[in-house]
């Protein structure tokens, strides 16, 4: 019993060690799709080595923690105004 308990704890930990590891690519399309459903343009989203300086900000973390994603620029899409009607 002491077996299968130890196979079970065992195999729940590779689960969610696994499950934090992800591609860089894959993260960086998932936020570059956060930001565009968001209407945010003109950014970029940069993969460097982790804790190497870079201009702007951290927004993910991949590669199990060795590669950093950066998030530069960008600005949130203007709201249409309402058409208004002219005066005939």
């Amino acid at each position: 019993m002491k077996f299968w308990i130890a196979v079970a704890v065992v195999f729940c930990a590779s689960l969610g060690a696994s499950a934090q590891i992800k591609p860089c690519e894959d993260l960086k399309s998932e936020i570059a799709r956060k930001l565009d459903a968001k209407g945010v343009t003109n950014y970029t989203l940069t993969i460097v080595d982790k804790g190497k300086e870079s201009e702007g900000r951290i927004v993910g973390s991949c590669d199990g923690g060795t590669k950093s994603i950066v998030y530069q620029g960008g600005t949130a899409a203007e709201p249409k105004p309402a058409k208004e009607k002219q005066p005939q």
